[in-house]
C-alpha cells in the first residue's frame, strides 16, 4: 500500500516541477488545448445528433406508446453520451501525446536532465518520423484495449446498484492505469523500452501506477482540467519512470534568476 502514496507523490512532484519552470508549462499546454478543441467539437456533435442516432438505430421502438418510447430512447441517449465521455477521458491522453510528441519529448528530456546526477537525458537516437510512428502505433494498441474495457464496463453498468456504484469506481481505476501507461511511454520510449516490456514493468508495480493514475483519471473527469494538468503529468510520469527502471534521481533543480539552475 506504500506504493499508492508514492505514486501520488510523483503526480504532485510533476506538477511542482512545471510550476517552477513556467516556460515549459506554457509550452506543454499547446497540445492539450488543440486536443480539447477537437474533443469539445465531437462531444457537442454527439449531444446535438445523439438523439437522432438513437432513434435511427432503434426502429423497433417506433410503435411503442408514450411514455415508454421517450424513456427508453432518452436513457439510451444519456448512456451514449456517457460512453462518449468515458472514451474521451480514456483516449484524450493518447491523442494529446500524439499531437504533442515533440512538445512532451522536450519537456520529458528537461526533467531527466534536471534530476539526473550527471545532468544527461537518455535519447532514442531515432528520427522524429520514426518516433511518431512508434508512438501512434503503441497508442492505437492501448486505445483498443481501453475501448474493450469501456464496452465491458458499459455492459456491467446495467447491473442494478453495482452498475451505479462499484462499476464507475472500477472504471476510474482502470482508466488511471491506461493514463499512466500512456504518460510513462514518453520517457520509456526514449529509452527504447518496447510496449510489451513497458507493460511488464508497470504491472510489476500496480499499486504505484494506481497511486499516480487513479487521482489523475478522477481529475480528468472535470472539464478542462486535463489540459492544465497534462504538462505536470508528463513530468511526474518521467520521474516515476526513472524509479521503475531503477535509475538514480536527485532532487529537482530550481531555476536561478540568471536562467541557470541550482540544485536544492
Amino acid at each position: 500500500m506504500r506504493d499508492l502514496g508514492t505514486g501520488f507523490r510523483y503526480l504532485l512532484r510533476g506538477q511542482r516541477w512545471v510550476a517552477r519552470h513556467g516556460k515549459q508549462y506554457e509550452f506543454g499546454l499547446i497540445p492539450g488545448l488543440i486536443a480539447l478543441l477537437l474533443y469539445a467539437a465531437a462531444l457537442v456533435a454527439l449531444a446535438i445528433w445523439g438523439e437522432d442516432f438513437v432513434s435511427w438505430s432503434t426502429p423497433f421502438a417506433d410503435d411503442w406508446s408514450s411514455p415508454w418510447q421517450g424513456l427508453f430512447r432518452g436513457f439510451l441517449t444519456a448512456v451514449l453520451f456517457a460512453l462518449g465521455l468515458l472514451l474521451s477521458v480514456v483516449t484524450f491522453t493518447a491523442v494529446t501525446l500524439l499531437i504533442g510528441q515533440p512538445f512532451y519529448e522536450s519537456l520529458s528530456e528537461k526533467v531527466d536532465r534536471d534530476v539526473s546526477p550527471d545532468g544527461t537525458a537518455p535519447e532514442s537516437g531515432l528520427p522524429l518520423w520514426r518516433e511518431l510512428w512508434i508512438s501512434g502505433r503503441d497508442s492505437l494498441r492501448i486505445v483498443l484495449r481501453a475501448a474493450l474495457w469501456g464496452v465491458l464496463l458499459f455492459a456491467l453498468g446495467f447491473i442494478p446498484v453495482v452498475g451505479q456504484t462499484v462499476v464507475p469506481v472500477i472504471g476510474v481505476v482502470i482508466t488511471g492505469f491506461f493514463l499512466t501507461e500512456e504518460l510513462t511511454a514518453v520517457a520509456l520510449q526514449r529509452r527504447r523500452v518496447e510496449l510489451r516490456d513497458r507493460l511488464t514493468v508497470l504491472r510489476s508495480r500496480k499499486t504505484l501506477v494506481w497511486g499516480f493514475g487513479t487521482p489523475l483519471a478522477a481529475a480528468f473527469l472535470v472539464p478542462f482540467v486535463a489540459v492544465f494538468l497534462m504538462p505536470g503529468a508528463v513530468a511526474g510520469a518521467t520521474l516515476m519512470a526513472r524509479e521503475l527502471l531503477g535509475e538514480e534521481t536527485q532532487e529537482e533543480a530550481a531555476p536561478a534568476p540568471d536562467g541557470e539552475t541550482v540544485n536544492w
